[in-house]
């Protein structure tokens, strides 16, 4: 008989050993759901609910990688703006010089003056289309990484880049130009043929600086230098598109993410007021069964039995 009373107290003990530790681990598991905000501590808790939060965590990481290539693109975009508002100064600059170099009232003398301004300005704008990107490659060549233009012993300008500027995805399955190249500005159509800007700057600093043509050069350079203005302008106006087309999606994504961090609360966050509700009823049962189990051990029949 003291075998059989030994063996049913030892089981009492083992059940409420193991009834109070299952107590205690509830009130650990929920007050690290209350400090974590999080109502998954493991996959196994809902399996379901863990595959979506694994889906919308994966998202936002992709959503990361987006967010980078986007504000690439706009850095590069953003470059390209503010040198072709260079471009379009420099070109308003030759539009006064060829003006005054056109008019009667100046001499051989003082259109070579002009001359040489000139082509300090074919030498700056040649160097602005050499500009390069924040990761050094070449803002107008497309995706080349060596110059945009290059130079022969002459000094005349060769576009040496690729056919089209690179192209950036913005997630989504959209995606946007990085930018333009230069023949899409520098080369445009002026009295019914291609004109080159660089080429015709190049022409027009030497014809005033040896006086080739007297006041023609400039007259005529004149009509091809608004033409020229305007292939900029459109330009910018490209440029200012893709700036816009990536806000459009920039926003997308925001509202994207918003839903998916409202998903992940609703999928997987804690209830804090339920949490706390739990944990306080989960407290009460531990000290009940804790006082419950004190007593009944220290019971004389337990005492006897053993």
């Amino acid at each position: 008989m003291s075998t059989i009373f030994g063996t049913s107290t030892s089981a009492f003990f083992e059940r409420s050993v193991m009834d109070l530790t299952a107590l205690r681990k509830q009130a650990e598991e929920t007050q690290a759901e209350m400090s974590s905000g999080e109502r998954l501590q493991r996959s196994s808790d809902d399996p379901v609910a863990a595959s979506r939060l694994r889906q919308l965590a994966r998202a936002d990481v992709f959503d990361e990688i987006d967010t980078a290539a986007t504000n690439r693109a706009t850095g590069d975009l953003t470059l390209t703006d503010s040198a072709l508002s260079q471009f379009a100064n420099l070109v308003i600059r030759l539009q006064e010089l060829a003006t005054q170099a056109g008019s009667t009232t100046v001499n051989a003398s003082q259109r070579a003056g002009i001359g040489e301004e000139v082509a300090q300005i074919h030498g700056n704008l040649v160097a602005l289309a050499n500009t390069r990107d924040a990761n050094g490659n070449a803002l107008f060549g497309g995706e080349s990484a060596a110059e945009a233009y290059t130079l022969d012993a002459a000094g005349n300008a060769t576009y040496a880049g690729t056919n089209a500027p690179g192209t950036i995805s913005l997630g989504g399955g959209q995606s946007v130009q990085r930018g333009v190249i230069g023949p899409d500005f520098l080369q445009f159509q002026s009295g019914g043929a291609t004109v080159d800007l660089l080429a015709l700057t190049k022409t027009l600093a030497d014809d005033l600086k040896s006086g080739t043509g007297g006041i023609t050069p400039a007259q005529t350079a004149l009509a091809a230098l608004g033409d020229g203005l305007n292939s900029i302008t459109t330009a910018q106006t490209v440029v200012g598109s893709r700036l816009n087309w990536i806000d459009l999606n920039t926003d997308r994504r925001a509202s994207l993410s918003e839903m998916r961090t409202t998903e992940k609360t609703e999928v997987g966050g804690a209830d804090l007021t339920e949490s706390i509700a739990r944990l306080q009823n989960t407290m009460l049962v531990l000290q009940a069964s804790q006082a419950s189990f004190s007593r009944l051990a220290n019971l004389s029949l337990f005492s006897v039995l053993n």
